[in-house]
């Protein structure tokens, strides 16, 4: 990805026309232009085909080279094998630092494979069916269905009419359905902050976090689960503190709670009356020294004591609860 300083990495865009609908076809370049500069923008397929006629009307408003790929025998995708073969002669050529390659076909797997053997970096777009060899391939994979898109079903293309499909090349863009945020995702966001954590500081950056995300889940994207940053994900995930650098760059650490805990039932302890409350002032005094809240950017003692579970607080007592039975 480029960065603020950096010459933009230039990137060969390839898309296989046959396996992608136009409707993408805005918000893929808005995607493509945050991670480098688009310098070769191919797209192949068998333009006497009625199918691609969405296509052809865009490819003048974003500069798209069309190239041409009978199909030679039925059954047998000749665009594949000319995407290939062009993907490498640029490979070859070394101008390039990175790679777009826009399908959800299994068969361009080899192709990322290589293409990152060499060195350069290979971001892959495909629907949310695109074979999970492919996406493994790649550095990166993002779902078209994010960027706005969600494909129409073979039989409904076949039986809208060419003129249909030109004059309306936006028609199949909806906006994608969220996944929750389930258990496995925590697991992935959780272990993620701990892998990313500087020993030194305690403190996680949120772009290293997205990177040891990537280096495992290549398709992973924050949209998927309705949200446009990962920063959103990681506040909903709760028991996380965040701050920013001069440079505006947030970072988070884990809120050690458990140590909190152990330490509020210690107190609670040795300080509870025989009603079996204790004070608010007392109990705040003896916490401090040993867990500093503010440092973990609470104002005060309460308003720590709301964010934990099976904690009871009046004006000026608190008490521990019993974890409900499960």
């Amino acid at each position: 990805m480029s960065n603020e300083g950096l010459k933009p990495e230039k990137l060969a865009v390839l898309i296989d026309a046959d396996n992608t609908t136009a409707a993408c076809a805005q918000d893929l370049l808005e995607e493509i232009a945050k991670y480098g500069i688009a310098s070769v923008k191919r797209i192949y397929g068998d333009w006497s085909s009625p199918m691609l006629s969405g296509w052809r009307s865009i490819l003048l408003k974003h500069a798209l080279v069309p190239i041409q790929q009978f199909a030679y025998t039925k059954g047998k995708d000749a665009t594949d094998m000319g995407l290939i073969i062009d993907a490498m002669d640029l490979l070859y050529s070394g101008h390039f630092d990175g790679f777009c390659l826009v399908s959800s076909d299994s068969d361009f797997t080899p192709l990322a494979s290589r293409i990152r053997a060499a060195g350069r970096v290979v971001y892959g777009f495909g629907r949310a069916k695109t074979p999970e060899a492919f996406r493994q391939a790649c550095d990166r994979f993002f779902y078209i269905e994010n960027l706005g898109e969600v494909e129409k079903s073979k039989d409904e293309i076949g039986a809208a009419s060419t003129t249909a499909l030109a004059d309306r090349p936006e028609a199949a863009k909806v906006t994608a359905k969220s996944r929750q945020m389930d258990a496995a995702t925590k697991s992935l966001l959780n272990k993620s902050i701990k892998d990313a954590t500087d020993e030194a500081t305690g403190w996680a950056f949120v772009g290293k976090i997205g990177n040891v995300i990537s280096e495992t889940r290549p398709d992973f994207d924050s949209r998927t689960y309705g949200y446009a940053k990962l920063s959103g994900m990681l506040r909903d995930l709760r028991g996380l503190q965040f701050r920013t650098d001069e440079a505006n760059r947030m970072y988070c650490r884990k809120i050690p709670y458990s140590d909190l805990i152990k330490l509020l039932d210690e107190a609670f302890n040795k300080f509870k009356s025989a009603k079996g409350w204790a004070s608010l002032d007392v109990v705040g005094k003896y916490v401090k020294p040993r867990w500093d809240w503010q440092e973990y950017g609470f104002e005060s003692f309460p308003e720590l004591l709301g964010k934990v579970d099976h904690v009871e607080i009046t004006n000026d007592g608190m008490r521990m609860l019993a974890p409900a039975a499960s």
